[in-house]
């Protein structure tokens, strides 16, 4: 299995530390309001990648943090009127509603930085004793120029960035770059006791100090969106490595943005979405699937149009499980054949297929490509007279190859006839009003999923093909 790591900039074979779990990281929510469109892209790839190194035998440690103090929570709660405290315990809440409703599995741990404050004015004190971080004024900054391979991660050229740094400097710090570790006071801010007086911690140290303390000082796999590479994990590895003088974590992920019809999420465009609202029109295998549907590395563009295309490809995959499933009950079991034989072994070349697809640094998208080829084969080789073992065999293999990218798992026998029923009915109605163009969009968009339509004397029939 290989990974692409951000920090050589290559595919690096997968070797853990521990052949026996893998310890991963992933950067979580700021939970001060609802996560959108593009943070569950990186809440699903990185799930997705869990899942499947656990289907390839691996057990996997996954913390994925709660940031549950910074500067955009404090405001957010001085406008609502409640404390830091009650606004990260309303979204945590509301994480875990729409994570749960997207599939995602629970972490090994979230933790909450809130309730590491101890052991981050322990690591800080660390830094300082290392000569890594100097106080001023009650505020506590890392010292950049010290630690030597600063910018290793994200391959910026510093003395550009300390250039541009100066614009809007901090006239205490030893350097235009040298980031907070600790902040002292301000008036109305919630506040811990330090040796630095009252403050509170800095966004990367929070992450630093969790990682460390449930995964320990050298990690498998850190991840999280690319937004993050700078600054916060090139911090992130400043802080670790300055503290322990060990690699941080030996290969970083990184997942590509979500773009809404070609331009970039901002609220300023108003094309801002959240999971909760695409949850209310969207089924959530609908949502994973579209995520996973473009390599994590590259950049997707999101629409209600995209994810209408989505729903139909996922529909003929489920036109097909059902079509299975339906075919088991109360069929009589006949031994199996030697073309089934030969059909059987076939079906492990698609495995194969998709084992590759996925080693080669979790390519979902060809990985799902592999499963539609499958249940083409599927819905052209399987009928009636097909032996139960090699029916059990075929929808067994779909719902395993569904099983990592978190899709694929649910029964739908009942609904999909009956929403096929109701499309039907929507059609004969819209033909009756001779709306031919409506007529034609119902047809060929049932087509689309599989289904054909046949007009006889005796109404509509269909079929799946």
């Amino acid at each position: 299995m290989k990974i692409f790591n951000t920090m050589t900039r290559e595919k690096e074979e997968f070797v853990p530390l521990d052949s026996d779990e893998v310890k991963m990281y992933v950067c979580g929510p700021t939970v001060y309001n609802f996560f959108h469109i593009g943070n569950a892209r990186t809440f699903v790839v990185f799930d997705t990648v869990r899942r499947y190194l656990e289907y390839k035998g691996y057990k996997v440690r996954f913390v994925q943090n709660f940031t549950d103090i910074d500067d955009k929570m404090i405001k957010k709660a001085q406008d609502e009127h409640i404390t830091v405290k009650e606004l990260g315990d309303k979204f945590i809440k509301e994480y875990y509603k729409d994570a749960d409703a997207l599939h995602i599995k629970r972490a090994t741990v979230n933790p909450r930085a809130t309730l590491y404050i101890t052991k981050i004015i322990e690591f800080i004190g660390d830094l300082i004793d290392r000569d890594y971080a100097y106080e001023i004024d009650g505020d506590v900054y890392f010292s950049t120029k010290k630690f030597s391979n600063y910018g290793k991660l994200s391959g910026q050229n510093i003395d550009d960035l300390r250039a541009g740094a100066r614009i809007d400097v901090d006239e205490r710090k030893k350097d235009p770059m040298d980031f907070a570790v600790w902040k002292g006071q301000k008036p109305g801010e919630p506040a811990w006791e330090s040796p630095w007086g009252m403050g509170r911690p800095g966004w990367h140290i929070e992450c630093s100090c969790m990682a460390h303390d449930l995964l320990g000082e050298t990690i498998d796999i850190h991840a999280g969106g690319s937004d993050l590479m700078f600054p916060h994990h090139e911090n992130e590895i400043a802080q670790s490595e300055g503290r322990t003088g060990k690699t941080f974590a030996r290969y970083w992920m990184h997942s590509a943005f979500v773009n809404v019809n070609n331009q970039k999420m901002s609220k300023s465009l108003n094309n801002f979405f959240t999971v909760r609202e695409i949850l209310e029109k969207y089924e959530p295998d609908v949502i994973r699937m579209f995520m996973l549907s473009g390599h994590y590395r590259t950049q997707i563009n999101f629409s209600m149009e995209l994810l209408d295309s989505t729903k139909s490809a996922l529909d003929r995959l489920y036109n097909s499980i059902t079509n299975l499933e339906n075919l088991l009950d109360n069929k009589e079991d006949i031994p199996i054949s030697e073309n089934e034989k030969e059909y059987r072994n076939k079906l492990g070349k698609y495995k194969q297929r998709y084992i590759e697809k996925m080693d080669d640094d979790f390519n979902t998208a060809d990985a799902i490509s592999v499963i539609f080829d499958l249940v083409k084969d599927i819905n052209v080789s399987i009928n009636k007279d097909s032996s139960v073992e090699v029916i059990r065999d075929s929808l067994n293999l779909i719902r395993e190859l569904g099983a990592p990218l978190g899709i694929l798992q649910q029964s739908k026998r009942g609904s999909i006839e009956k929403e096929i029923e109701a499309l039907i009915e929507k059609r004969q109605i819209a033909r009756s009003e001779k709306n031919w163009a409506l007529s034609d969009k119902i047809r060929d968009d049932l087509k689309a999923q599989g289904i054909v339509l046949e007009d006889t004397p005796e109404g509509v029939r269909w079929k799946r093909v």
